[in-house]
Parts: structure tokens; sequence; C-alpha cells
């Protein structure tokens, strides 16, 4: 669901089924009047897709290879064989831009009476997303849902991709409140994204960017099995710290092209556990775990890539590593020190077997990661000293996520194609190069944590939030909805839900069978 201007180049009915279009003529027997005008340009992406899409061959694609491309090959596998990267950091204005699949006809909902960009007709307030999901729109949404869900034979639950820093924060509520009420048994993962920079912005609209979040947040967390925030900012108050530094990424954070890509990178590793073919977890076994006594609240912390040296093993590279757990906050929520971790799922993909750990020299002490039975308790057998009573999943795939054009060619020259370091030897070479190789895939290690820190986090937003005096500095946010005593009910729940993550669950029931004996 996007706003009106949102799609450019993309058709909103698709392509996909053309030929079953009415090609009737039309009845109409008065004056017609044609309009028209020029329609936006592709970029050089989009345009070779269309080429493919008419059977023409890339120019670029490896014409000494044995496998040479044919009328059965997919437009994607054509993308992936062709000797082209793309720059596209100056033509993206949204996400159809790189676009590489056809969706169906019954997939996009545009809702006409806001706009994408401009100063006029924007859908900036929580309370205009929650009118939204009404009358035709609401129909429509439910008739789209239907129909996909009605062609699953086994429907495990919805990913939920919401904005919530302006108005699609409301609508996203209504949608996980509509999805509650008739799928409650499945589960409902809720992801809020946030970019790392907002056009155009103010410190008034910083403050409902801030209060769209809060109040989008609760609502979809009640709602969901888990909400967990995506963003590279460094806090979502009006004055945020700096960005995450990822040490093998040349990323610009203020292009959404750079940001969404790594996002989606790290969405597509902590997603795994629930999409694999064989020994999956199910959406609502992996919620189960993580949102324990109402913390329904998760936060992400991602690895990209996972520094391994090429010919290194992965627990001596990270036994080296002085600056401990090499992952990075993505829900803007730092690890505490000495925080308390309630549970986690922590997830390594893209890295081969042999690379786990030195194999026993016969002669040498065995290392004690042999030990183990699986590929996940060698992991664990690194992770678990750093979280000594936390309950944890690790789930490994040794598949590695795919780079295909046209993601982002954001890596510095320390990473080869495969997305290893280069060692000592081999960096030299790699610097030399005028034109370095791109990286075509990378290993990425993700954690999902309920922890102690999301109490100190959601407390720091309440306190910021709870102090903003709407009707004078933004009476065009209650103008829309809700009043400001549901507001201000908001800002309690959030501040119960900052302290059901303080202490340890032992004193958790404690206190509570101290409140029910009180009571």
């Amino acid at each position: 669901m996007d706003l009106k201007g949102s799609l450019l180049t993309l058709r909103q009915e698709g392509i996909l089924y053309e030929s079953e279009k009415d090609s009737s003529a039309s009845s109409w027997e008065g004056e017609v009047v044609s309009h028209k005008h020029t329609p936006p340009t592709k970029n050089s992406f989009l345009q070779d897709l269309d080429k493919l899409d008419n059977g023409d061959i890339l120019s670029e694609v490896n014409l000494h290879s044995a496998q040479q491309p044919n009328n059965s090959e997919t437009v994607n596998s054509s993308i992936e064989r062709a000797k082209k990267t793309y720059s596209l950091e100056g033509s993206v204005k949204v996400w159809s831009d790189f676009l590489r699949l056809h969706l169906h006809p019954r997939t996009i909902s545009v809702i006409h009476q806001y706009n994408h960009d401009g100063e006029a007709g924007r859908l900036e307030a929580f309370g205009q997303g929650e009118a939204l999901c009404k009358g035709p729109l609401l129909d429509e949404l439910e008739d789209k849902l239907h129909f996909f869900t009605e062609e699953c034979d086994y429907l495990q639950g919805f990913q939920v991709l919401c904005d919530v820093y302006d108005g699609f924060s409301g609508l996203g509520s209504k949608v996980t409140e509509l999805l509650q009420d008739s799928y409650g048994g499945r589960g409902i993962l809720t992801w809020g994204l946030t970019p790392t920079t907002y056009p155009n912005s103010t410190p008034i609209r910083e403050y409902c960017h801030m209060m769209n979040f809060a109040l989008g947040m609760l609502n979809m967390a009640n709602q969901s099995s888990f909400f967990c925030p995506l963003t590279l900012r460094g806090g979502l108050g009006p004055r945020p710290a700096p960005v995450p530094e990822f040490t093998h990424l040349n990323y610009d954070p203020t292009l959404w092209y750079h940001s969404s890509a790594l996002l989606a990178l790290s969405l597509d590793t902590m997603t795994v556990p629930y999409r694999l073919r064989q020994n999956s977890t199910p959406m609502w076994q992996m919620a189960d775990a993580l949102a324990v006594r109402g913390r329904k609240v998760v936060s992400a912390y991602g690895a990209i890539p996972l520094p391994v040296h090429h010919g290194t093993y992965l627990l001596d590279d990270l036994d080296a590593a002085s600056d401990g757990l090499p992952w990075k906050p993505l829900s803007a929520c730092p690890e505490e020190p000495n925080g308390s971790c309630y549970g986690q799922s922590v997830t390594l993909r893209g890295l081969e077997k042999k690379c786990l750990v030195r194999p026993h020299v016969p002669g040498t002490p065995a290392s004690a990661a042999l030990d183990y039975f699986s590929d996940e308790d060698i992991l664990a057998s690194y992770l678990q000293p750093h979280y000594p009573s936390s309950p944890m999943a690790v789930q490994y795939v040794p598949s590695a996520s795919k780079l295909t054009p046209p993601f982002p060619q954001i890596f510095s020259q320390s990473v080869n194609p495969q997305g290893l370091l280069w060692n000592v030897r081999n960096m030299s070479a790699a610097a030399a190069a005028a034109s370095p190789p791109p990286v075509l895939s990378v290993p990425v290690l993700t954690s999902l944590q309920s922890s102690s820190a999301l109490g100190t986090w959601l407390s720091q937003l309440q306190s910021t939030a709870g102090r903003l005096d709407l009707r004078r500095i933004a009476p065009s946010f209650l103008a829309h909805g809700p009043e400001l005593s549901d507001i201000q009910e908001a800002m309690e729940q959030l501040r119960d839900l900052a302290h059901n993550y303080s202490g340890s669950d032992s004193g958790k029931l404690q206190s509570s069978s101290e409140d029910e004996d009180t009571d």
C-alpha cells in the first residue's frame, strides 16, 4: 500500500496477465478527449529488464560461457549472469525504481487521498492513517487478503513491513488489528521501518515523527506476535546519535537506496528460521520464544558483512576481535554492557561449513568446538559466554544471500567477491585494482533480542514523547485524532511496557505475586 505518485514507471495492475484484459469496444457514443503526458524516464536497470522481457540479450552477458541464455531462462538469472553493475544512486526515487519482479495484479493498493511527495496532501499524522482503514480501502484490502490466503497450502502467518514515522503508523495499526481479528491463531511479525534522515525535516516534524513511532509501535505490538523496529538511525529522538558504523561498508546513510538495501539484507537473514523448507521454526514458535511475559518489542542487530578473512576460520576471527561481538544495532537500541537478555534468535548465513572451525590436526590438542554435534552448536559455543543465562536459538544456513543487480556496491575494497575479507597478502592486489570486482554474496550474522536494553530505550522514548505539548507545537497532529486523552493513556501503557523489561524474570514474577497479595 502506497501513496499517489509512488509507482512512477510501475503500472499498478502489472503486465503478467495483459492478455486477459477486456478488449471489448466502449459503448460510449459521445465525444472522446485524450490527455497525454510524458511518462517518467526509466533508469538503465529498468531499461535492461524491458530488453530481457522482450527476448533481447544484454550485450554484457558473458558470451564465453558454455551456457548461453535461452527462451526458457528467467529474467533474474539473465541479469545475474550479465557482466554489468549499476550505479543508481542518482536515479532512484521510489522503491519501484529497483524492483526486479513482476507483481500480481492484486498486489498493489494506491491511496489516492494523499501524495507521495510535495508539501500538500501528505500522510503525516497517526490519526490520518487510522482514518484511512475503512470504507472502500478496507474492502479492497480484505478482498486481496482473502484471495492470497485461500491459495496457501499452509499459512504460517504474516510479515507486516510498515513505515512508522508518518501516517502509515496509524494505517499499520489498523491493518494488524484486522489481521489479529481474522487470523489470530497465526503469527503476525511486524517490522517498523524508519529512515535514517527525513526529507524537508523541521523540529516540529521531528517531534511528530517520534510521536507517530511511539503510537504505532505500541498499537502494532499489542496486535502482533512481536514488533521489531528496523532503522539505521542512531536514535529515535529529535537529535539522534550517529548512525552505526560498519567497518567494511562505504554507504551513504542519507540515501534510502543504501539504507534500505542493508535493512533488506538483514531481514533476509533474520527471517531464515521460518522460511526453510526443512527443519524450519514456525513463525508463532519463534515469536513465543522472544515475546515472553508481554515483552512484545524486540531489537535487531547485524554484522554486515561478518568479518571473516579469506582462508581463516570463523571462531579464530571472532576470538581475535578485541571489540567484542561483531554486530551493530539495527533498531536504534544499543546493547547494555551488563544488561539481561531474556531471549535471543541468532542466524548465521552465507559461510561454508569448512570456514566455521579449524580442523583438528593429529598430534595437537583438539578444539573444544569440535566436541559439538552441529554447526549451530559451534556458533552457540562462542555466543554463550556473552549471554550465560539467556535462552538462545541458533540457526546456521550455509547458502549465502546473493547480491544480484541492482544491489548497491557499497562494500569497501577489503571485501572480496564472496564477501570475505582479503588477507594481508591479497589486500594490496585488491587495493591496486582500478575497478575492484563486484561483491556477489556476503556472510551475514543477525540477532533478534528481548533484553533489558529495550527497557532503557522505551523509557527514554516515553519520557521524551510524554513531555510533548501537542496542543502548542503541533495542533494539526490532534486535528486528525486520536484524542489527547488517548495519547496520554498510550504514554502510560508505554511506561508499563518499558517497566516490563526491567529486572529478571524471577524478580518480575515475585513483584507480580506481591501485587496480587496487596490487591
